[in-house]
């Protein structure tokens, strides 16, 4: 295509808005697969990393499996099936340094507002160097958001009554002060997903008593810190070989796990509380790890080598299952009554759900909120020219969906050079949109959310699968031109410019 210029900046081919896991792993496919695109990245934060650069509470670590969170073209060389944060940010900067796309990351760059015009073909997207406070514009042919789903700025904390007289320290595990020293205190760590399962185990040692509260229980479940499968096969095979033999496994075991939690979910619930009643025995309550929901209506917890069971048999934990009648000086009321004491509140309840970082986003003019549209194989949204975005799996790995999209989004940016187009846009010519979101998930976060996350439709390729046996084909090997795009061709002079 031909250049032109901004502010003494090339027109970019394609233009990335993140350089977390997501962003990383799409500037690394498009070195690869498309080696002529001018491409460069925008990143927030002044790390590389994303989620992994930002979340530094105790015990930081992925929820899924690394043969299936880590990249289908560098494979994971660890020995844990859930690594900890700082290897995950490592690894992510050598996929980076080795793929050659670090330096065209610029650091500290908020984007706040990206408009198309149809008659340039251009994205220009404006962005502020948050240490300097100065406006940047960028302009590009393809827009890709590789922005996660959630805001930086603030997790969702909620109003507490009596949160003013609470005298001791009250964090939430999106913002971990570096210098809190919790070793001799209590804690009361408020919630049950993930992030709270995560920290009472890592904070058990070191504090006098740790208590996960928590308004109802979550389905948790104990995997082996170490692949059982794959580590003795590390005699015989070589990396790659152990990663696509340990990919292959857990992808199809994820998929197994989801499918039959849907299809017979009684029988998952009784082998979900079999496994926390075998690790807790036989005289523990186990109306605190009964939920009244079925498996994978939230996500599952996973936690390495039953590390909370062992946290609460040890007496340093224990989980209270009840409700916050107010925050007091000394720590906790519950609605029954009872008070706990508390020298530090943790407030892991969860995310604020954001879309392509909060930008503002226009087409020729027209203000543009993703919750109206709707999106074509996850990987786009109708109506809205030359933008693409990469969103993981939430029944799965993230990084299984991310990389297929990413490979997508190549194909496409190939297909269009081949047959002389400048823009592509998803129509939906049959009615297909409802009101279900892009998640399917009854999370309070994704309930949250009904007005921010796009729609998906009533059949393929408006319809969200969550499944990568699927999705895999669907966008590796269905043809681009499907009758749902429309692209645009150069015209004659154009195309002899390009």
């Amino acid at each position: 295509m031909a250049k032109s210029e901004n502010n003494g900046s090339a027109v970019l081919d394609v233009l990335i808005i993140g350089a977390g896991l997501s962003g990383v792993g799409a500037a690394c496919h498009l070195q690869r697969e498309c080696p002529d695109k001018s491409f460069a990245l925008l990143e927030r934060r002044d790390e590389i990393g994303g989620t992994w650069d930002l979340f530094r509470y105790p015990g930081i670590r992925s929820d899924s499996d690394m043969y299936t969170m880590g990249y289908n073209f560098k494979p994971w060389t660890g020995t844990r099936v859930l690594a900890d944060g700082p290897s995950i940010k490592g690894y992510v900067k050598e996929a980076a340094e080795e793929n050659h796309v670090y330096d065209r990351i610029s650091f500290g760059r908020k984007v706040v507002s990206a408009a198309w015009d149809s008659h340039e073909k251009l994205w220009t997207v404006t962005a502020v160097e948050e240490a300097s406070g100065r406006k940047e514009t960028h302009q590009c042919r393809f827009l890709l958001g590789c922005t996660g789903y959630y805001n930086y700025d603030a997790g969702f904390t909620p109003d507490f009554p009596g949160r003013d007289d609470f005298k001791g320290e009250f964090v939430h595990p999106q913002h971990w002060p570096e210098d809190l020293d919790y070793s001799g205190k209590k804690v009361v760590v408020i919630g049950s997903g993930a992030t709270a399962v995560t920290l009472v185990p890592a904070m058990a040692e070191a504090v006098e008593h740790i208590t996960m509260l928590q308004r109802s229980p979550g389905y948790i479940m104990s995997l082996p810190g170490d692949d059982f499968i794959t580590k003795p096969l590390s005699r015989w095979f070589s990396h790659r070989s152990l990663y696509r033999i340990g990919r292959a496994k857990n992808v199809r075991f994820q998929r197994f796990m989801y499918k039959i939690s849907k299809e017979r979910p009684a029988a998952v619930r009784r082998f979900l509380l079999w496994g926390v009643r075998r690790a807790m025995g036989k005289e523990f309550d186990m109306t605190h790890f009964t939920p009244r929901y079925n498996p994978w209506d939230e996500r599952l917890c996973f936690v390495p080598d039953g590390d909370l069971f062992e946290a609460l048999k040890s007496g340093k934990a224990e989980v209270v299952t009840d409700h916050i009648d107010r925050l007091t000086s000394k720590g906790i009321k519950l609605k029954s009554g009872r008070e706990l004491e508390a020298d530090i509140i943790v407030s892991a309840t969860g995310l604020q759900m954001q879309i392509f970082g909060g930008m503002e986003m226009q087409v020729d003019g027209r203000t543009i909120n993703v919750a109206d549209h709707m999106t074509y194989k996850g990987v786009m949204v109708n109506d809205v020219p030359n933008l693409g975005f990469i969103f993981g799996y939430t029944n799965a790995s993230w990084t299984l969906k991310a990389d297929i999209a990413a490979e997508y989004v190549c194909r496409l940016l190939n297909h269009m050079d081949q047959k002389g187009c400048e823009t592509v846009v998803a129509r939906d010519t049959e009615g297909c949109k409802t009101d279900m979101p892009f998640f399917d998930l009854q999370s309070n976060y994704v309930k949250r959310a009904k007005d921010v996350v796009p729609k998906q439709g009533t059949k393929e390729p408006w319809k969200v699968l969550n499944n990568y046996l699927r999705d895999r084909p669907m966008l590796e090997n269905d043809p681009i031109d499907d009758g749902v795009l429309q692209f645009d061709s150069l015209t004659a002079e154009e195309s002899r410019a390009a």
